[in-house]
C-alpha cells in the first residue's frame, strides 16, 4: 500500500503548492472508514483508492480531484455521508465523489432500453463536472489491473463493458495510452489464447531482427543531430489488443502485419515537427496513404500531431508521430489537460481543449433526443470511432468501418446500386468515389443505366461485401480472365489422355459442341457451362469408352515397382492430373507429393529418394481428398447453399470446420473428395460465383508433410 508521503511526494512533483494538509486528512479518512474491509484479493480495501489517486497524479491532476480519488468509495461503502464530506473537504470534493458514486452504481452493460437510459446519465455526471469521469476511468483502470481476483463470469462482465464502453470512452477524451491498456486488459480475460499467441509471436519477432526499437531510435536521432534539429525520439511495440485488431481488419497473420512498431518523435516548435517529417521521409520511404496531419486539423478533443508510416530497416514499415512537448501532453491526457499542473501552477497548455466546449458540443445531440434507441444510437455514432455511421437521403442508418468510401456505402444499401454506381453525394455536394466517409454524413449514391463495376474499384473500396460483388461482376463481364482458365484447364485433361490442344482441334470442338468460336469455348470451359472432358470427348469419342471404369486405387500412380506402397501426402493433397513425385522411405513405401509442395524442399540433399511418379491417364473415382478454405456471409443459408452446391458437383463432403467466426462473416475449411484437377477447377468455379461466398482458395498444411491420406490405406503402386 502507498503510503500517505509517498503519495504526497507524487503530487508535489508537479504541484509543489499543493495542499499538503488535506491530501494527509483525506488520506487518513478514507483509510478509517475502509478500515476492516478487504478486496477479492485479501488486501485491505483502501490499497484500491491509494492506487486510483496514483493514477491520476500520473496525469497530473489537481488536490480535488486527487483527494476524489481517495474518497471515490467512502459515500457507497462506508458510513460516510455527502454532508460529513462536503463538511471536511468542500462541496466541489463532495460533488465529485456523490458524481462517481452515482456513476459506479450504473449498468451499463445491461439491456438496449437500460443501457441507452444509463448512458444519458453518464453524459449528465460528466457535463457537470468532467473530472468524475477522470476519477472512474481510473477506478476501472485499477480494477482491471487486479482483476484476477474475480470470478471468471465477473472479469467476463468487467472485460467487456470495459471493451464496450469504457476503453471508447477513455479514447474519445483523447486519452489514448489508457483506451490501449483498457483494451489490452480486456483482450487478455476475453481471448486470453491469442493474446498470448501474439505475446509469443513478439518474442520469436525479436529473436530474429534483435532490437529493432534501439536501431530504429538510433537512426532518427542521428539523422536530426545531422540535420541541427533538436529533437526526442521515443519507441514501442503496440499492445497485443491492437495487433489484433489490425490482424482482424485485414485479415492477415502476424507475419504479414508490418507496422508492429510505433515511434513518437517530440520537437520543440511547430516548425521543427515539419523539419523532422522532412528529414524522416528522405532518410526512408514513405507508405502512400499513410499520412495524417492533426497539426493543421485537429480533432475535435485537442489531439495535434503528424502521423506517418515509413519504411525502415529490412523494408519493415514504421508508424511515426510527430508533435510538440505540449501537442503530447494533450496527447497524454486528453481532456484531462485542462486540469493539469506544472510547478505548482495549472498549466496553460494552448492546445487543451475547454472540458465546457467539449462537453458542449457532445451532448448538444443527446439532449435532443427523446426515444432511447436513437440516444444510444447518437452515443455510439460519437464514441465508437473504429465505426462510421451516414445517413441515406432517407435518414437510415448505414454503419461502415472505420475507411469507408461512398462505395462501400453503395453496395450496403444494394449490390444493384453499388454495380450502377457513377458518382456520389455528401451532405449535398459532389466527391470523388475514393474520397473516407466521416460519421453523420448524409450520402447520396448516383446511379446510371448501363454503368459496370471498374476493376479499380477493388482499390477503392474496403468492406468484403463490396469487394465480393465487384470481383463477381467483374467476373461475369471479363471473358478473357474465364478464357485463360478455360485454356489451362484443357490443357491439362488433353495432356492426361497424351493428347494436344491444339487451335485445330480446339476448332473442331466447337464447332462440334456447336459453340460460335474457340474464344467463347474457352470462356464457358472456365465459367464451368461445360467441362474439359466433354472438349476431350467432342474431338476423340472414342476416350469416352476407354474410361467408364474407374481407375483401382492401387494403380493410380505409375512409376513404382510392383512390391512398393504409396501413401498420398497429407501436406499438399496431389490430385489426379497434377505433376507428383515420390519420396521413398527406407522400408518399400514411397510418399506422393505435388511437384510444387513445400516440403520438398527437406528433401533437396537427398535426391536418391526423389521417384518420377505420373498419375495413371484413366478415369479415377471420386476418393482424392483436397481442402478449400472459404470466407462466407454470416447469413441464413449461405452454409447450406454452399454445401448443395458442392454435392451438385459429385463431391462428397467428408469434413468440415470452423476456424474464424466473426458478426458478418465465416471463415471455414471443407475436406471433399475429388476425382481430379479438374474435378476441383470445377467445384471451386461453382462455389465461388456464389455471391455470399467472398474468398476460396485451396488450402495446404506444410505441417502434415508426414501424413498420409491415402484413401483405405497404403495402397500397392502399379509397375506400368
Amino acid at each position: 500500500m502507498i503510503a500517505v508521503d509517498d503519495l504526497i511526494a507524487l503530487v508535489r512533483n508537479y504541484n509543489p503548492k499543493t495542499n499538503e494538509k488535506l491530501l494527509r486528512e483525506a488520506y487518513d479518512y478514507g483509510l478509517a472508514m475502509h478500515e476492516g474491509q478487504f478486496r477479492h484479493s485479501g488486501e485491505p480495501y483502501f490499497t484500491h483508492p491509494i492506487a486510483v489517486a496514483a493514477i491520476l497524479t500520473e496525469q497530473r491532476l489537481d488536490d480535488a480531484t486527487i483527494i476524489t480519488a481517495l474518497l471515490h468509495d467512502t459515500i457507497e461503502d462506508t458510513k460516510a455521508s455527502y454532508s460529513e464530506v462536503a463538511e471536511r473537504f468542500g462541496t466541489d470534493v463532495a460533488d465529485l465523489v456523490d458524481g462517481v458514486t452515482k456513476l459506479t452504481n450504473l449498468q451499463l452493460s445491461s439491456s438496449e432500453t437500460k443501457q441507452a437510459e444509463n448512458f444519458r446519465k453518464l453524459f449528465m455526471a460528466m457535463s457537470k463536472d468532467l473530472r468524475v469521469i477522470l476519477v472512474k476511468l481510473a477506478d476501472r483502470l485499477h480494477n482491471m489491473r487486479t482483476i484476477k481476483a474475480m470470478r471468471p463470469e465477473k472479469q467476463a462482465q468487467k472485460a467487456r463493458e470495459t471493451m464496450d464502453i469504457f476503453a471508447p470512452l477513455a479514447g474519445r477524451m483523447g486519452m489514448q495510452w489508457m483506451r490501449e491498456e483498457l483494451e489490452d486488459l480486456a483482450f487478455k480475460v476475453l481471448n486470453p489464447d491469442a493474446r498470448a499467441s501474439i505475446m509469443r509471436r513478439f518474442v520469436m519477432l525479436q529473436k530474429e531482427t534483435g532490437d529493432v526499437i534501439h536501431r530504429i531510435t538510433g537512426d532518427m536521432r542521428s539523422e536530426f543531430e545531422n540535420a541541427g534539429l533538436e529533437a526526442q525520439v521515443f519507441g514501442r511495440a503496440k499492445k497485443p489488443y491492437s495487433i489484433w485488431r489490425k490482424m482482424s481488419e485485414k485479415d492477415v497473420g502476424f507475419s504479414r502485419l508490418s507496422d508492429v512498431y510505433g515511434f513518437r518523435v517530440i520537437t520543440d516548435s511547430e516548425d521543427d515537427c515539419y523539419r523532422a517529417l522532412g528529414q524522416i521521409h528522405q532518410r526512408w520511404r514513405a507508405v502512400p496513404g499513410r499520412f495524417k496531419d492533426y497539426i493543421s486539423q485537429p480533432k475535435s478533443n485537442g489531439y495535434r500531431s503528424i502521423h506517418t508510416t515509413v519504411s525502415g530497416r529490412d523494408g519493415k514499415r514504421v508508424e511515426v508521430q510527430i508533435r510538440t512537448r505540449q501537442m503530447h501532453d494533450v496527447a497524454e491526457t486528453g481532456v484531462a489537460a485542462h486540469w493539469s499542473y506544472r510547478d505548482g501552477v495549472r498549466s496553460m497548455n494552448p492546445f487543451a481543449v475547454d472540458p465546457a466546449k467539449w462537453l458542449a458540443g457532445l451532448t448538444e445531440q443527446f439532449d435532443a433526443e427523446e426515444d432511447h434507441d436513437a440516444f444510444l444510437e447518437a452515443v455510439k455514432l460519437e464514441m465508437y470511432s473504429d465505426k462510421v455511421f451516414c445517413f441515406t437521403p432517407k435518414g437510415e442508418v448505414v454503419k461502415l468501418p472505420k475507411g469507408a468510401t461512398p462505395l462501400d456505402f453503395a453496395y450496403a444499401i444494394h449490390t444493384r446500386i453499388g454495380n450502377a454506381c457513377v458518382g456520389a453525394k455528401v451532405d449535398g455536394m459532389r466527391v470523388p468515389l475514393w474520397t473516407r466517409v466521416k460519421n453523420g454524413q448524409s450520402i447520396t449514391i448516383i446511379t446510371a443505366e448501363g454503368q459496370i463495376p471498374q476493376a479499380t474499384w477493388l482499390d477503392i473500396a474496403i468492406t468484403g461485401k463490396a469487394k465480393t460483388a465487384i470481383r463477381r461482376a467483374l467476373r461475369e463481364i471479363d471473358k478473357e480472365r474465364y478464357g485463360k482458365l478455360g485454356r489451362e484447364l484443357v490443357r491439362s485433361v488433353f495432356e492426361h489422355a497424351d493428347k494436344k490442344a491444339t487451335d485445330k482441334v480446339l476448332e473442331t470442338a466447337a464447332r462440334n459442341l456447336r459453340v460460335e468460336d474457340v474464344e467463347t469455348l474457352l470462356a464457358r470451359l472456365g465459367s464451368a457451362e461445360i467441362t474439359a472432358s466433354d472438349v476431350l470427348h467432342s474431338v476423340y469419342p472414342e476416350l469416352k469408352e476407354t474410361e467408364v471404369d474407374n481407375i483401382e486405387p492401387r494403380r493410380a500412380v505409375v512409376g513404382l515397382s510392383p512390391d512398393q506402397s504409396f501413401d498420398i501426402a497429407k501436406c499438399c493433397q496431389p490430385l489426379p492430373g497434377e505433376r507428383i513425385v515420390g519420396i521413398g522411405s527406407r522400408g518399400k513405401g514411397v510418399m506422393v507429393h505435388a511437384i510444387d509442395c513445400e516440403s520438398l524442399q527437406a528433401y533437396e540433399h537427398q535426391m536418391n529418394r526423389w521417384l518420377d511418379l505420373h498419375w495413371h491417364a484413366g478415369k479415377h473415382p471420386a476418393i482424392h481428398h483436397s481442402t478449400l478454405e472459404l470466407t462466407i456471409g454470416n447469413d441464413a443459408g449461405v452454409l447450406g447453399r454452399i454445401c448443395t452446391l458442392i454435392g451438385q458437383c459429385k463431391a462428397n463432403i467428408s469434413d468440415l470446420e470452423f476456424i474464424d467466426r466473426k458478426p458478418d462473416f465465416f471463415r471455414i475449411r471443407v475436406d471433399i473428395e475429388l476425382r481430379d484437377a479438374e474435378h476441383l477447377h470445377t467445384v471451386m468455379s461453382a462455389v465461388e460465383a456464389e455471391s455470399d461466398v467472398a474468398e476460396i482458395a485451396r488450402f495446404r498444411d506444410p505441417s502434415r508433410a508426414n501424413q498420409a491420406s491415402t484413401p483405405g490405406g497404403q495402397e500397392q503402386a502399379s509397375g506400368e
